[in-house]
């Protein structure tokens, strides 16, 4: 791990869809501050954290701040996965889905911003969902989050964007993690044949997405990358 270069901090790094933008990141030259949950991420450095807790997050980004430097661009891909009826979500699930989701990305946003105001430059983006577009079938709380998200995006976007800070977001359709079990009814047949790709995203599809907003992007501001094998056209 070289100790040069600027620095990401990308939550949800551990696996799936952060850890192939962790990865894809490195590869154009960026260290990683790395949050989840679980430690262990391949990260520069790595720090277990709840992203729903703004203390403990303020705390993990001050560290990796003081270990890697100022934060130069984020990146938000925590979070989690179910499905129920809008009848069985009772009030606990829809404040842990919102806190997760929403409260992760405004949390990580508010604790690394400062970075990236008093440099002049930098770049936010975070994962939505394909769902926070079309709706979804028996995800109410989780369309409702990633739908949050969006809105976030665009309001910051427009906020910051004069101080040289862009934040953009990515929608991916299901993508091919841990998040999505074996029997899940994103991974049947019956479902993939309804999209003009016929398979799941990858996430090194969506990390390449990722990176070109954080990286390359330089005129988008509050744009919403769509990557979900043709799912929403």
């Amino acid at each position: 791990m070289g100790d040069t270069g600027p620095v990401v901090v990308v939550t949800g790094a551990a696996s799936g869809i952060g850890a192939a933008c962790a990865l894809t990141l490195r590869r154009r030259g960026y260290r990683i501050g790395a949050l989840d949950l679980t430690p262990g991420a391949d990260a520069d450095h790595a720090v277990a954290v709840d992203v729903s807790d703004s203390a403990a997050v303020a705390a993990a980004i001050s560290e990796i701040r003081d270990r890697l430097g100022p934060v130069s661009a984020l990146v938000t891909s925590a979070g989690y996965y179910e499905m129920a009826r809008v009848d069985q979500i009772d009030a606990q699930s829809w404040r842990r889905m919102l806190r997760v989701h929403l409260g992760g990305l405004v949390n990580a946003t508010r604790a690394c911003l400062p970075d990236m105001l008093a440099a002049g430059s930098g770049a936010v983006v975070a994962v939505a969902s394909e769902l926070a577009v079309g709706g979804g079938d028996r995800e109410a709380h989780y369309v409702a989050a990633k739908g949050a998200i969006l809105g976030f995006v665009r309001s910051l976007a427009a906020e910051v964007a004069g101080a040289g800070v862009r934040v953009n977001a990515v929608a991916p359709g299901p993508t091919d993690t841990p998040l999505l079990s074996d029997d899940s009814p994103w991974r049947a047949e019956e479902y993939l044949s309804t999209l003009p790709l016929r398979r799941l995203t990858a996430p090194t599809e969506v990390a390449r997405c990722v990176e070109y907003l954080v990286c390359d992007a330089t005129f988008s501001v509050g744009d919403v990358v769509n990557v979900n094998s043709g799912a929403v056209i």
